[in-house]
């Protein structure tokens, strides 16, 4: 395939047979395929809902559980039933990831709720422990300090409250952080690579009113993570799709974006979503796209 800069990348059917075309498993049920996207209901804790490796990124924001009333998830988990079940969708993840993917994991820095807790360390020490690697951490300093409702003890030393208004990116590969891999074209601008490169990201977080579901981030936040960690073309998955944040970026910066959905209510929410945001056309451009299976990735 043609890896000039300028031009318009030609897959050859061959390409995307070996890249990416993989067996129908059975688990998981293809509710969206659209343009470079293909969303699934599935549970990303069944490990066999896919069966080879095919991820280049991972950028996701798994439930925090602090009580969000989603419609299928339980969110009120005891906190060694959530670090368990953090264990094994990123455990399984990691199966699911290429040598040189990246892993952008969107968490809290820490909780209160339920008693202090440590989340963002623990889930890293989690995330290690299912074999990722450690490269760094991403302060993503959102702003709302002014929503604050708990303080402890009001001015008294007593027993006061400590809440940062940020949240972690934690940034892990799985077994080599070089790229070698994939197109090798990055499409990222000089002021964005200088800007994005700072550890510390500040921006405003996404409405909950406004998308519709009740933990929805900013469409900035995988925006920079894909196109400061992939090469345009690369796959980028999200195991916890949601409203479609990370497949509408995918699209729109010329990546592959697979996402994965428990509930069919957010399925059809990320299902209109994406095609508001991203264009109506399908499949249509044999030159680029030829045809595909029915079942599988593409």
């Amino acid at each position: 395939m043609s890896k000039r800069k300028n031009e318009k990348l030609i897959y050859k059917k061959s390409d995307l047979e070996n890249e990416l075309k993989e067996s129908s498993t059975g688990f998981r049920t293809e509710v969206l395929r659209h343009k470079n996207l293909i969303l699934f209901e599935g549970n990303s804790l069944n490990e066999n809902l896919f069966d080879k490796e095919f991820i280049d990124l991972i950028v996701t924001s798994p439930p925090y559980n602090v009580g969000i009333e989603y419609k299928s998830n339980d969110d009120t988990l005891n906190y060694e039933q959530y670090l368990d079940f953090s264990h094994k969708w990123i455990s399984n993840c990691f199966k699911w990831s290429k040598t040189q993917a990246r892993f952008l994991l969107n968490i809290p820095l820490d909780k209160n709720k339920g008693g202090q807790k440590s989340v963002g360390a623990d889930l890293t020490l989690i995330a290690q422990k299912a074999g990722w690697k450690y490269h760094s951490t991403i302060i993503w300093n959102e702003g709302n300090i002014s929503r604050r409702t708990a303080w402890g003890s009001w001015l008294s030393a007593a027993a006061p409250f400590v809440i940062a208004p940020v949240e972690l990116i934690i940034v892990l590969y799985k077994d080599e952080w070089k790229k070698t891999h994939g197109t090798k074209i990055s499409d990222i601008s000089k002021e964005e690579f200088m800007e994005w490169t700072n550890g510390v990201w500040t921006f405003n977080g996404e409405s909950k009113k406004k998308i519709g579901h009740p933990a929805p981030f900013p469409r900035e936040l995988p925006k920079r993570a894909i196109k400061l960690f992939s090469f345009v073309k690369d796959i980028v998955f999200d195991p916890f799709a949601g409203s479609g944040t990370t497949l509408i970026e995918a699209q729109i910066n010329d990546r592959v974006g697979i996402g994965v959905e428990l509930d069919k209510h957010y399925c059809n929410l990320a299902i209109n979503r994406i095609i508001k945001e991203t264009g109506t056309l399908e499949f249509n451009c044999e030159q680029y796209y030829p045809k595909r299976t029915a079942n599988g990735i593409f």
